[in-house]
């Protein structure tokens, strides 16, 4: 009998592992969920801030660090990169049986670097060169800054994961840094078929700044709104999807696919329910469609494995979704400056997360 994640694939939907940490990869829970089906792996700060204060797993290695003399962020460095590759490691016969289109371990350039292009190209030459592996996958944010280093690295032949998309708009850019950066490459004679891209969308933050502002109208006596609770998240997600099929569907791109193009997949991150009043499988349901990745943490996976229900859903009621984002602007909820409010309070939260963990490194290191 085939469990969720497996039917998802039938569908042509992967199902990767939000999380990391020494201990999930040293007791063989990381190969054990890749038996179940799981196709990749992504990371972030916020994800190796818990797991490195969480415990004492990363002590053994803080310790041999500590003898050198290595800084704090060379020591997080040295940690990451050492978790990502075995998590490569594992992945890799997932990346050869599906000749490279799943497999992936993800790995962040340092969110210093979010409005540094020339930085966070160095960053992300330098970690892909470290981890030295084909299914290593970087991690780049959408920030204006972001996008043209997208374009440089996907040029060089680079896989990059394209983080913090929450906007249509911005989505629109993302593919088009992809699609001219496969041109580059195929300009330079490189090899399309190897590179790789996903563009990830985090989907259940949407809701938490919507919902506040509809419970702010509905409180004012506007009624009428409290059907909209819970819809602008997964509704942004859908009307993602048609943009995807829109943008890897024109003859610019068909050039590419038949040199052996893949297109970059849209991936569904922050999918745990934050709000208690929802299914715990919210944001994972209602989202299963064809070329596209679902990354979900701990909680969410395991309510998926539970009871999760698996049917073609991501392209059911698409005008349905176009009305959504119509009737919000008319209650004064304008969904691009819910975005790019989303953008900037996501690079402070993984900035927050970096700074944190570095601090907590720099305090282990001295108490050892």
């Amino acid at each position: 009998m085939t469990n969720p994640i497996q039917q998802a694939q039938k569908l042509g939907q992967a199902v990767w592992y939000d999380n990391i940490s020494r201990g999930l990869l040293e007791s063989g829970g990381l190969k054990h969920l890749v038996d179940m089906g799981i196709t990749g792996l992504t990371s972030n700060p916020t994800i190796f801030e818990k797991a490195v204060a969480s415990g004492s797993e990363y002590d053994e290695v803080l310790t041999s660090l500590a003898r050198t003399e290595a800084g704090v962020k060379e020591t997080y460095e040295s940690i990451a990169l050492e978790d990502i590759a075995s998590a490569a490691e594992l992945l890799r016969p997932v990346y050869d049986r599906t000749q490279g289109v799943d497999g992936y371990a993800c790995l962040e350039v340092s969110p210093e670097l979010a409005h540094n292009t020339d930085g966070t190209v160095a960053e992300a030459r330098k970690l892909f060169k470290q981890l030295n592996r084909p299914n290593a996958m970087i991690k780049v944010p959408a920030t204006l800054e972001g996008i043209p280093a997208i374009r440089k690295l996907i040029g060089e032949g680079i896989n990059i994961n394209v983080t913090l998309i929450f906007a249509l708009e911005t989505y629109f850019e993302v593919a088009g840094a992809y699609i001219a950066g496969l041109e580059d490459l195929a300009r330079m004679g490189g090899s399309l078929s190897r590179v790789a891209s996903v563009a990830s969308f985090f989907v259940s933050r949407v809701d938490t700044v919507v919902d506040a502002r509809l419970e702010e109208s509905i409180d004012q006596g506007h009624e009428e709104l409290r059907s909209l609770l819970g819809r602008a998240a997964n509704d942004n997600a859908k009307l993602a999807y048609q943009a995807f099929k829109e943008a890897f569907s024109h003859q610019r791109f068909e050039v590419l696919r038949s040199a052996g193009a893949r297109v970059q997949r849209p991936l569904w991150a922050s999918t745990g329910t934050k709000n208690p009043a929802y299914s715990d499988l919210h944001y994972v349901e209602p989202l299963i469609g064809r070329d596209t990745v679902n990354t979900m943490p701990p909680l969410t996976l395991t309510a998926f494995l539970d009871h999760g229900i698996v049917k073609p859903t991501l392209e059911l009621g698409v005008a349905a979704a176009k009305q959504t984002v119509e009737t919000l602007g008319k209650a004064g909820i304008n969904l691009v400056h819910v975005t790019d409010k989303l953008l900037i309070d996501g690079e402070r939260s993984f900035s927050d997360s970096f700074n944190s963990l570095l601090a907590n490194i720099a305090k282990k290191k001295v108490g050892i």
